[in-house]
């Protein structure tokens, strides 16, 4: 696996051929890796030329580390083409995956300049403001913060808030979704970001930003996100 003689750098080779190893099946989910000091010995390298291979890996989220217990292949991340506007329970569903809800925080709160642009209302008008970490099959997902006009869906309640909230906007309430528009952005998470996701400080994150419309017209929410950057990927299809 590793070529000294090699202009490639020794912490790449290590790193490429462990990530073919899972990419092959060769390693599987939850297998645990060996240690660093056994990985030197194995190819008579530094430990910290091993460090940035395995360090490398774990913020690509081929693998994960547990305190005290050692680095093991991490799950397979999850994959969202770009292409429909559907909810986060929908898409789990879809992958034979369980979405379930924690709600952080739910209030009304008055529009600030942010919330005024995107939701078309008024300064100092009512809204909800919604936190809610999103998992599936009980692992964190993603943190949301939402943002919905009272006047609009004036019944919302945090036990409404626990399901999805599209197919009760649909379903319940009798509104119609039509599209939506949406941002992504790559970043670190933060300190209370890494708490509420179970991730470190600093691990990647994709930050996701969307306002969704209704039929006529008129914004339903202003969603900001923070996805796992070691559980998530989004594909986007493209036609010439």
């Amino acid at each position: 696996m590793i070529d000294k003689q090699s202009p490639i750098p020794i912490y790449y080779q290590l790193e490429k051929g462990i990530k073919d190893m899972i990419e092959n099946g060769h390693l599987t989910q939850g297998d645990t890796l060996p240690s660093e000091r056994e990985y030197a010995e194995m190819f008579e390298v530094s430990r910290m030329t091993v460090r940035q291979a395995i360090n490398n890996l774990v913020n690509d989220g081929y693998l994960t580390r547990m305190r005290g217990k050692g680095t093991f292949v991490a799950s397979q991340k999850i994959e969202q083409t770009l292409k429909g506007l559907t909810s986060f329970s929908e898409d789990m569903r879809a992958r034979n995956m369980e979405p379930a809800t924690e709600i952080i925080d739910f209030k009304k709160i008055k529009a600030h300049s942010e919330m005024i642009d995107a939701l078309k209302v008024t300064e100092g008008s009512e809204v909800y403001e919604l936190k809610r970490v999103r998992l599936a099959d009980q692992l964190p997902m993603a943190y949301e913060t939402l943002y919905i006009s009272t006047s609009l869906v004036p019944g919302l309640t945090m036990e409404t808030a626990m399901g999805s909230f599209y197919q009760y906007i649909e379903h319940s309430v009798g509104l119609r979704i039509k599209n939506a528009t949406q941002t992504l952005e790559a970043s670190n998470a933060r300190k209370v970001e890494g708490e509420i996701l179970q991730i470190t400080e600093g691990a990647p994150v994709l930050l996701i930003e969307r306002t969704s419309f209704l039929e006529n017209g008129i914004p339903l929410e202003y969603v900001k996100s923070v996805y796992r950057g070691d559980r998530y990927k989004f594909t986007i299809e493209l036609d010439r």
